[in-house]
């Protein structure tokens, strides 16, 4: 057994150490407004319920490691103490990891993430269409926990409106796991699911900030075969491939056969392709996936 004290690790390494063994967490994903109406959306597994009645939940967005600075959502807590808190599910969380991107503050990741926002309905942060569950509170308090690169800031909300998905309730009338099908953080890029599955990996966004689900083309976006999650890996590429790559890519035998069996037939042309760049992005090839999305017929 290896004994390790705070002080003898740098913060990033105890960071990582801290992430990995306790978990699995689960993950606020935070929508919160500043005072001039500049929305933000954010996940932060450092998060739970800690009171029923009241109804209280705590979740912490650290002062970042590497620069010692602060996160829009802890700002905007401050300005304007509300926030819609929301719980993860499987079916959202390649959206929520480009969320996480730290775009500038004028910059709404509900575009970014390509999430539906609608109004809330006691609060002024708007809530995520697409969520199960969605907490909207109030901020109690906001307690720091040190000024230094890693340390914590506690947002104590109290919950005075919750919007369910009835299609998450079991016969009873309870929350079937296996239907909310919620996602949970571990370390590094791992996650779980409550649904039973095996342990799973999401890239992290791209500190050089990903295009977004709103630079997709249009005819990519509004897809009858990419899901949400192929969407989300989709938009986590700082750019696209030229024209060239694309061009050679598209002279594959597969391609190749594709365009001479559905030259005449655009929509099937379209599905094919669509069908195709989805099985590369469930192997995870990003690149291969998008120079098959930007073929021509």
């Amino acid at each position: 057994m290896k004994t390790i004290y705070p002080k003898d690790l740098a913060t990033q390494e105890f960071h990582a150490l801290l992430q990995g063994s306790i978990a699995p967490r689960p993950i606020a994903f935070a929508s919160t407004i500043d005072n001039v109406g500049n929305v933000n959306l954010s996940p932060f597994s450092f998060f739970n319920l800690f009171s029923t009645n009241p109804a209280i939940l705590v979740f912490s967005p650290s002062r970042r490691v590497r620069d010692n600075t602060t996160k829009h959502t802890l700002e905007n807590v401050k300005e304007v103490p509300e926030v819609v808190i929301h719980v993860v599910h499987y079916g959202m969380v390649e959206q929520m990891s480009l969320a996480s991107t730290e775009y500038p503050r004028e910059v709404d990741e509900f575009v970014k993430a390509g999430f539906t926002a609608i109004p809330s309905t006691e609060v002024k942060p708007p809530r995520i269409k697409e969520a199960k569950v969605a907490f909207e509170c109030k901020v109690n308090e906001v307690i720091s926990l040190g000024d230094q690169g890693g340390a914590g800031n506690l947002v104590i909300c109290e919950v005075i409106a919750v919007h369910v998905d009835e299609e998450i309730f079991d016969e009873n009338g309870v929350i079937d796991p296996n239907k909310i099908d919620l996602v949970a953080r571990l370390g590094g890029n791992w996650y779980s699911r409550t649904n039973g599955t095996a342990l799973f990996e999401i890239p992290k966004p791209l500190r050089t900030m990903g295009i977004g689900v709103d630079q997709i083309p249009e005819e990519i976006r509004n897809s009858p075969v990419l899901t949400g999650n192929n969407l989300g890996r989709l938009g986590n590429v700082e750019q696209l491939p030229n024209t060239e790559e694309i061009k050679v890519f598209g002279e594959s035998p597969i391609l190749e056969e594709m365009r001479l069996r559905f030259k005449n037939d655009y929509d099937s042309w379209i599905y094919h392709i669509h069908e195709l760049a989805k099985q590369l992005l469930e192997k995870g090839e990003v690149e291969a996936a998008w120079k098959t999305l930007l073929q021509k017929l």
